[in-house]
C-alpha cells in the first residue's frame, strides 16, 4: 500500500466547493479520501461534488457558513452521521477585500466582517474537528490532522489589506499553538500561504495587465498558481507521510518569497 493511500479518511474542506479548496479536495478524492465540501453555495458545492463523482473516494457536501457556530455545528454532526469520522480538517472558506480603502477609513463593519469569516470561521470549524479528534484519540484512535488556508499576506506588508493581514498571521500562530496543545492526539496543525493563485478572488486582479505586468516578473515560475497545484500538499499532509511534521507554515508560491 502507497504511504499517500488515504483510503478509510474523511476530510472537511470548508470553501471547498471552489479555487484552492476544490483543488485539495480533488487530491484527496483522487487517492481514496472520502472527502464532505461545505460551502455557503448548494449549487456550486453540487457543481464541485460532480467533478469527483468518478474517484475512489465518497463525496458529501454541506450548506455552512463558517461565521456562525450554530452552522458549524450542524455541518459537522451531518458529516460524522454520513462517514462516521473526521480524520482532516482543511479550514479554507475565506474572503478577500484588498485594495479599495486605506486603513485610517477602514470601517468597524468591514474589520468584523474579515474576522468573523477568515478566523473566527476557522476557530469554529478547528474546534468542532479537534473535539472529535481527541475524543477518537482517548478511544485508542490516535490521528487528525488541522489546516488552514494562510496567505503571504501574513509575511508582507499589503497596503489596503491590513484586515485581511492580520487574520492570516492569526492562524499561522493558532496552528503553531494547536500544534503543540494536540500533539498527544495524534494531531498534526499546519499552515499553507497561497502566492498568487487563479481564483475567484484574484479574478479581478488576474484581468489588470497592469498588474499582471508587474507581478508576474517576481514569480520565478513565470505563471500564476493553479488549485491543482495544491493537491499535492494536501495529500502528503492527510497521509501517514508527514505524521511527524506539524506548525509548519508552507509555502506554494512558485518561487515568489524567494525572489
Amino acid at each position: 500500500m502507497s504511504i499517500f493511500d488515504l483510503t478509510g479518511r474523511t476530510a472537511v474542506i470548508t470553501g471547498g466547493n471552489g479555487g484552492i479548496g476544490l483543488g485539495i479536495a480533488q487530491a484527496l478524492n483522487a487517492q481514496g479520501c472520502n472527502v464532505s465540501v461545505w460551502g455557503r453555495n448548494d449549487d456550486k458545492n453540487k457543481s464541485a461534488a460532480a467533478t469527483m463523482s468518478a474517484g475512489p473516494g465518497k463525496v458529501h457536501t454541506q450548506i455552512c457558513d463558517v461565521s456562525d457556530p450554530a452552522s458549524v455545528k450542524a455541518a459537522m454532526k451531518a458529516t460524522l452521521d454520513t462517514f462516521g469520522r473526521v480524520d482532516g480538517c482543511f479550514a479554507n472558506a475565506g474572503i478577500g477585500g484588498g485594495g479599495r480603502r486605506a486603513f485610517i477609513d477602514r470601517t468597524e463593519e468591514e474589520w468584523r466582517k474579515m474576522f468573523a469569516t477568515n478566523l473566527d470561521g476557522v476557530f469554529h470549524v478547528f474546534q468542532a474537528a479537534a473535539r472529535h479528534m481527541t475524543e477518537r484519540a482517548e478511544a485508542g484512535d490516535k490521528f487528525g490532522r488541522l489546516v488552514a488556508t494562510s496567505s503571504l499576506a501574513s509575511l508582507f506588508g499589503t497596503a489596503r489589506n491590513e484586515h485581511y493581514a492580520g487574520t492570516k498571521a492569526a492562524l499561522n500562530a493558532l496552528c503553531r499553538a494547536l500544534a503543540v496543545e494536540l500533539a498527544r492526539y495524534g494531531v498534526t496543525a499546519n499552515a499553507i500561504l497561497p502566492g498568487w493563485i487563479k481564483s475567484d478572488m484574484t479574478s479581478g486582479l488576474m484581468a489588470n495587465d497592469k498588474f499582471v505586468a508587474n507581478v508576474m516578473p517576481r514569480i520565478p515560475m513565470r505563471r500564476f498558481g493553479e488549485p491543482s497545484d495544491f493537491g499535492g500538499i494536501a495529500v502528503y499532509i492527510m497521509s501517514q507521510a508527514s505524521s511527524y511534521h506539524t506548525a509548519d507554515c508552507f509555502v506554494i508560491d512558485g518561487g515568489y518569497t524567494a525572489f
